[in-house]
């Protein structure tokens, strides 16, 4: 695999699960640049359907919980087949050994549940998904294939005591809070290995956590993006209740001298996911750039405060709105300049360690921790 991602002890397993095995007929490839979903019909067009499985994209498989008919994108998505280097990926860093028993959390096609039960030999691995008519989908293709996990309807928030103690949890949906009911079932020195985020944005990393007692603790790995468990979802934010509690033109301004450039970095890049960590119960908006002019939103998920940020094109300040009991640009701009005094860390230097008590993340070194 170009990407690094798929180490020797894995390559057999990549030849022997084939991704396309364990995709629909109807399915969404996402176009990493412009952001959407297209629909792909394989019983009307085999041949762009095996290019898309074939693509190192991800590929929606179901939208809006399964509500959703017919072929074009739905709204929300609610399952899919992660991009291969990316699965692969967070295999190699799950670092499985003949015998473990491993729990994955989020079925979805199977792919993974089947890479793993290839690996590892039946009676090792249980897989939980939430959504019965997917699992049973995931069920059918696995047992096609010869290969067969321990398939499991129910929260993976809960996970599947049935079955633990577990030598590894991985899971490819994203999270919020590390579940405490994933921390007793894991082992001693057993690995968490999930992606993660807060509320501020998509901008997840995957942390590694490894069980010491009654915590787990352990670096972030890499940036992604995953469609969060359906218990972890985020708050919806209306933008228009912000601005009926407090209207533009009462708001307080200011200026700014960061940059676009140095704020808006972009798809998998730390600042985003650093601004999570450091600035509680808030969302941010980036919105499209317009005429020269891109709007940058901050909302409190605590009160109806909010901030806007106004980057313009030749402007050497950027104008900045803020209104409510927060000051949230003033919260942004202090982590900003914090992150940065640092050396701008990568999300590689940041780590999570989660109890029953709640969740703190560490730059360096656990000892000194916040709560998240």
């Amino acid at each position: 695999m170009e990407s690094g991602a798929l180490s020797s002890d894995w390559a057999p397993t990549f030849a022997a699960v084939d991704r396309a095995a364990f995709l629909p007929d109807l399915m969404w490839p996402y176009d990493l640049e412009t952001r959407a979903s297209t629909t792909v019909d394989k019983r009307e067009d085999p041949d762009a359907w095996y290019a898309a499985a074939d693509r190192n994209v991800p590929i929606v498989t179901q939208w809006d919980d399964g509500a959703h008919q017919g072929p074009a994108p739905g709204k929300l998505s609610t399952s899919s087949s992660s991009m291969p280097t990316v699965v692969y990926a967070l295999l190699q860093d799950l670092g499985v050994d003949g015998g473990m028993r491993v729990l994955d959390v989020g079925t979805g096609t199977g792919e993974t549940a089947g890479a793993l039960t290839h690996l590892l030999g039946p009676g090792n691995v249980t897989t939980i998904e939430v959504d019965g008519s997917v699992s049973g989908a995931a069920r059918e293709r696995l047992c096609r294939h010869g290969l067969y996990p321990e398939v499991v309807v129910g929260d993976g928030f809960e996970g599947h005591p049935d079955s633990a103690p577990y030598d590894r949890i991985l899971a490819t949906v994203g999270v919020r809070d590390i579940p405490d009911a994933w921390v007793r079932q894991i082992r001693p020195g057993g690995i968490i290995l999930a992606p993660w985020g807060t509320h501020f944005g998509n901008a997840d990393a995957v942390v590694r956590l490894e069980a010491r007692g009654e915590s787990v603790t352990g670096p972030f790995t890499q940036s992604v993006e995953f469609m969060k468990l359906r218990t972890q979802r985020g708050p919806t934010v209306h933008h228009t209740d912000y601005l009926s509690a407090s209207p533009m033109e009462e708001a307080a301004r200011t200026a700014t001298g960061v940059t676009e450039e140095e704020f808006v970095t972009g798809q998998y890049t730390a600042l985003p996911f650093v601004l999570g960590l450091r600035v509680p119960a808030c969302r941010q908006a980036v919105a499209e750039k317009r005429d020269g002019a891109r709007p940058v939103w901050f909302y409190s998920l605590s009160d109806l405060s909010w901030a806007c940020v106004m980057f313009r094109d030749g402007e050497r300040e950027a104008e900045v709105w803020q209104s409510g009991p927060r000051r949230l640009w003033d919260e942004v701009s202090t982590v900003y300049h914090w992150w940065r005094d640092r050396g701008s860390p990568d999300v590689t230097r940041f780590g999570l360690t989660a109890t029953a008590y709640g969740q703190r993340a560490w730059l360096d070194d656990p000892k000194e921790s916040w709560p998240v």
